[in-house]
């Protein structure tokens, strides 16, 4: 498994969403600038709510330049490691049998990327399930807390 090729997907994607965000906060600044927008009475708060959705905006902006930057300087190892630790790749087994490719990463929990044909989902070290998994070993269970009841997986592989 190449993970310098994961983490570039993720950058890309990172990049790709940074896009669109950008875009997005241009739209809601020009909506909350426009002459149009102007308020007609005191009640009328188009131009300000456009504000707030382009401080958002812009705030997630900054948010992804950041994790870019993170990734970029991610240093990934490519030998297998024993314990899991930052920039791991891991494959967990649930009780049925199903598995989750997950690679622990810096930042952006929660991303779905699509790698050689796989799900992968980020998780980061601060994440229940990334606390849990960080220092276990091939073959270890975990046990995660959810809303219905607790979930055990099998740590499969580590690389």
């Amino acid at each position: 498994m190449n993970k310098r090729l994961l983490v570039s997907k993720i950058i890309d994607r990172l990049s790709n969403d940074l896009e669109i965000i950008f875009s997005a906060a241009k739209s809601a600044h020009e909506a909350s600038t426009n002459s149009e927008n102007l308020p007609d009475n005191k009640y009328d708060t188009l131009a300000l709510e456009a504000s707030y959705v382009a401080q958002g905006q812009a705030n997630r902006a900054a948010e992804l330049r950041g994790s870019i930057e993170i990734y970029r300087q991610l240093q990934v190892h490519e030998v297998k490691v024993g314990a899991i630790r930052l920039a791991s790749f891991v494959i967990l087994s649930d009780e049925d049998g199903v598995e989750k490719n997950l690679f622990i990463g810096p930042a952006e929990g929660g991303l779905k990327i699509e790698f050689m044909g796989e799900e992968v989902i980020v998780i980061t070290p601060a994440s229940p399930m990334g606390r849990e998994l960080l220092g276990k070993n091939c073959g270890d269970v975990i046990e995660i807390e959810t809303t219905s009841s607790p979930v055990e997986y099998e740590i499969v592989e580590i690389r």
